[in-house]
């Protein structure tokens, strides 16, 4: 599915951001929004106004390692103008990674086959002055063996109602997680994530079960009793915005766009 970057008007980039620094995504009057600081970046660039469509919208505090963006445009740059170009107009915790021409029926959202995102948790008794911001603090000691054994209990196609936010505006609260892993690297719990979509805070809720899980306030077969009681209130508390980051989104291979490693 080769595009002749002169010929083409439509536009896909990688984006990076660290979510601490932005009210989320989306652009909203009076706020600093990633949407907003690159919408003003890439407009500079094209020396035109442009619009944005993301692959995923994150909240406020949430990171984005592999975020995928679209846009249109008459203007006629090569990738690399567009990541230098942009990139000089960013902040330093927001950046472009990559660019690439792409048909005019690629959307950045609808054309995504499955997010992925982790969910990091630093699990020690004394903070960090490096990962602040980064990862969610939890001083009490985590079984992630537990917390997977809890997790397996989600993988598949479920309801899951009791995941989701009272303001989530999803018409269904049917999703499919291919995938949801539990990893211990030190210091650091990993919830690694993978589903076609997800309800909103979907994630930072099975992160909050599945803590305490970890610490032993919960056992693992009641995520399952959880999840088919699909009642939010029953559920633990939606763990904190700054351990979740989006990983990656993927497309079909035939669009041929980086992918982050």
């Amino acid at each position: 599915m080769a595009v002749d970057p002169a010929r083409s008007r439509r536009w896909a980039l990688g984006v990076e951001y660290d979510g601490t620094h932005f009210c989320g995504w989306q652009q909203q009057p009076g706020l600093h929004t990633v949407e907003g600081e690159l919408t003003e970046a890439v407009a500079g660039v094209a020396d035109h106004a442009v619009a944005l469509a993301c692959g995923g919208r994150t909240d406020a505090g949430v990171h984005a390692r592999g975020q995928v963006v679209h846009f249109d445009t008459r203007a006629t740059r090569s990738p690399r103008v567009w990541v230098l170009g942009v990139n000089a107009r960013l902040g330093q915790h927001l950046s472009v990674a990559w660019a690439r021409p792409v048909p005019d029926f690629f959307h950045a959202r609808f054309s995504a086959t499955r997010r992925r995102y982790r969910y990091s948790i630093l699990n020690r008794s004394a903070r960090s002055a490096l990962l602040g911001g980064r990862t969610a603090w939890v001083q009490m000691p985590l079984d992630a063996a537990r917390m997977q054994q809890g997790a397996a209990h989600l993988v598949g196609e479920h309801d899951f109602s009791a995941f989701r936010a009272a303001e989530c505006q999803s018409r269904s609260p049917v999703r499919r997680l291919d995938s949801l892993v539990v990893s211990r690297d030190g210091d650091l719990v990993h919830i690694d994530v993978a589903a076609n979509a997800f309800l909103h805070h979907m994630v930072r809720n099975i992160a909050g079960l599945l803590i305490e899980v970890g610490r032993g306030a919960r056992a693992p077969d009641d995520v399952l009793t959880l999840l088919r009681g699909r009642d939010r209130r029953a559920n633990a508390p939606t763990a904190l915005a700054e351990g979740l980051c989006l990983q990656a989104v993927d497309y079909p291979p035939a669009f041929r766009l980086p992918h982050p490693v």
